[in-house]
């Protein structure tokens, strides 16, 4: 898996330095700032749906959760004047119940995942869009929240507070997937749920886990959202940005059959996709392929996925062939 991220990180470099000939203005502090904030933006919930991934699983429902909840958080604070600390608890709250509802409807019910969350991509969007009257829900003129906009959209010694809090929430979760228990077991799930079920391993538990922290992650990001665009058009808002958390994945390294990833990967390939779409930007492409790209980058990924996969399976089966010809036999081994 360091392979995996020690090559992205490379391409990152090259993608960057192409980028940085091309058009000056990539290494300027403005844009690297504005693409600190998007990185960080997009790749708090990217973590969330590479945890669901992991366990052999997907989450479509990501962009409605933030239009759903991004209204009620707006009036939360905006119209009904509730303390911004409350309100921020209970859209975090919120996001931890729908995901919780997923993992419900996953282990108990045994839906698949794909369905579930794609029904809650379309339930969410449209419960958005009955709450505000298919409206655009915003601010009103003048009104500020002081230290919530600095801790949400302000900047510390020049680096978005977004970034910071995408890279301490990296830190922790990778704590979490490569340095626990239940890390390994998210693994072990993934790769072989029967095999964990009877190795003792609750799986109905560790899949609903994953499901509640891409929920959690949802909620945190809904207010960092909405604070960056301060007004949300529920038809619109959050549009595709589940593609987004699915590529990061998929480019870090988490493989869509489950089983495999890292922390590491995700935020790596985070930022791949944001220097990306800074490239569409600052070249001048057509911002409509940014969607292209997108596309193409998950292709390419799942492509290079699959030859991996090969790649170590035909490497398993030549080992089975020479140990079985005796070529590496034990008494070989020790002769030589």
């Amino acid at each position: 898996m360091l392979k995996k991220d020690l090559g992205l990180l490379l391409l990152i470099l090259i993608v960057g330095t192409v980028v940085a000939v091309l058009n000056p203005r990539f290494l300027s502090p403005i844009n690297l700032a504005n693409t600190a904030n998007l990185i960080g933006l997009f790749g708090l919930f990217a973590i969330g749906q590479g945890f669901v991934i992991i366990t052999g699983g997907i989450d479509l429902s990501v962009g409605s959760i933030f239009a759903l909840l991004g209204v009620i958080f707006i009036d939360l604070i905006g119209l009904y004047g509730v303390p911004w600390p409350l309100a921020v608890l209970i859209i975090v709250v919120a996001g931890v119940a729908l995901g919780g509802i997923h993992a419900f409807l996953v282990t108990r019910v045994k839906i698949q995942p794909f369905v579930v969350t794609l029904c809650g991509l379309l339930i969410y969007r449209g419960l958005a869009r009955w709450y505000t009257g298919d409206g655009t829900a915003g601010f009103e003129f003048g009104q500020s929240f002081p230290t919530l906009e600095f801790l949400a959209a302000g900047r510390s010694y020049g680096v978005p507070n977004s970034f910071i809090a995408f890279i301490i929430v990296a830190v922790v979760m990778g704590v979490v997937l490569h340095r626990s228990v239940f890390g390994r077991y998210l693994f072990a799930v993934g790769k072989n749920e029967d095999a964990a079920r009877y190795s003792g391993i609750n799986t109905r538990k560790v899949i609903a886990s994953a499901y509640v922290i891409s929920g959690l992650l949802a909620g945190l990001s809904t207010v960092y959202f909405a604070m960056y665009t301060r007004s949300i058009s529920p038809a619109s808002h959050g549009n595709f940005y589940e593609l987004y958390a699915i590529a990061a994945a998929v480019l870090g390294g988490c493989s869509l059959r489950g089983g495999e990833g890292s922390v590491l990967g995700i935020v790596l390939g985070a930022v791949l996709l944001q220097v990306l779409q800074n490239l569409v930007n600052l070249l001048g492409i057509a911002s409509s392929l940014n969607f292209a790209v997108m596309g193409g980058v998950i292709l390419i990924g799942v492509i290079a996925d699959q030859q991996l996969v090969r790649y170590r399976t035909r490497k398993a089966n030549e080992k089975k062939r020479a140990l079985t010809h005796g070529a590496l036999s034990p008494v070989a081994q020790e002769e030589k």
